[in-house]
């Protein structure tokens, strides 16, 4: 396997202070990486800033407008979450300039997987709003840049972050080309994906939301891909699969309250691979969303770059979740899901 990642100094540029969401993540990861010799075997991808043109196949044209005169003014605070320097426009024009060129190699053989270590993240972003620490939706662009330049029919999109990606969701909720499925800690921010959220119009169907209760850990995590995400793929028989990867489901990110450990997100990522071979050629794309423990956000990327190389040895620095409290079953919303969505 020939693994692509994309970084680039600009995106530390993208100076939030002593936000969770800081430059701090990537320099953790990719410190790591060099620290275990993992980066020398990894293939660089240069990224560029996305046009206007490319940003405007997800987002409003005034809200562009507006992203770029907060940074020429300084920055500031977007909403109660989200903060701007003035370098953060032009970080979050390479951030999804960044996952489109990651998409670019993998689409045309350059590498067979490719990773975007990007920031500002992106799943939150709707057509005009900033919100949840992202500006615009990399991810999102990424998909629809690859429906209009490759000539493909159908994309996945895999969103394991711990919150639901409300943007990536209302991007496609209407568009049968593009099968969204996210897990998350629910009902937790930003309050959308509702399993009854299934799309709409000639999309119906093509959104499968899977919220998991508090406390949800490796075991659960591995039911929904076995039982809901693998079969609906399978389905679907997409030609690239995109993924936001977020990994504050880890049980020593603060920021929620599960139970994953670095090789419960390994398990999912063998998951995802498995389908990119059977389904796609192994076209997988992964963009960086959350996790902002350092210690588990670097340890969990590098076994996911490791799993993406075929390295099956996993090193898991932090090891499973202490006792704390059980999640609820999720038998039956795994059940009731499978029959929503016709899977059983």
């Amino acid at each position: 396997m020939k693994v692509g990642f994309v970084y680039d100094p600009i995106y530390l540029k993208h100076d939030t202070g002593q936000h969770p969401e800081n430059a701090k993540r990537l320099e953790a990861i990719i410190s790591h990486l060099e620290k275990t010799g993992l980066k020398q075997q990894l293939t660089p991808i240069k990224p560029r800033a996305a046009s206007i043109e490319e940003l405007l196949l997800v987002h409003d044209e005034h809200y562009i407008s507006h992203i770029r005169d907060v940074a020429q003014k300084g920055g500031g605070w977007l909403d109660a979450d989200t903060v701007m320097s003035p370098s953060s426009y032009e970080a979050a024009l390479y951030a999804a300039g960044g996952v489109i060129k990651a998409t670019e190699a993998v689409m045309n053989g350059e590498v067979d997987g490719a990773f975007a270590l990007v920031r500002p993240p992106g799943h939150h972003a709707t057509y005009e709003q900033a919100m949840g620490f992202c500006l615009f939706n990399n991810v999102a662009i990424a998909t629809k840049y690859a429906l209009a330049n490759y000539k493909l029919e159908r994309i996945l999109i895999i969103d394991f972050d711990v919150h639901h990606g409300n943007g990536t969701q209302a991007a496609f909720y209407d568009n049968p080309h593009v099968l969204y499925i996210s897990t998350h800690e629910y009902p937790f921010y930003p309050g959308t994906g509702s399993i009854e959220e299934t799309g709409s119009g000639a999309g119906e169907g093509t959104t499968v939301n899977i919220p998991l209760p508090a406390g949800s850990g490796d075991a659960e995590y591995v039911r929904v891909f076995e039982q809901i995400i693998v079969p609906a793929a399978i389905r679907f028989k997409p030609q690239l699969i995109l993924v936001s990867a977020g990994y504050d489901s880890h049980w020593a990110d603060e920021l929620a309250l599960m139970q994953v450990s670095v090789t419960g997100f390994a398990q999912m990522v063998k998951s995802i691979k498995g389908l990119g071979d059977e389904l796609c050629n192994g076209r997988l794309v992964f963009s960086l969303e959350g996790g902002y423990n350092l210690t588990a956000l670097a340890a969990s990327v590098k076994a996911t770059f490791d799993m993406l190389l075929g390295n099956t040895a996993i090193e898991d620095p932090l090891g499973q979740a202490p006792p704390r409290f059980e999640a609820s079953s999720i038998a039956p919303l795994i059940k009731k899901i499978r029959e929503i969505h016709n899977l059983a």
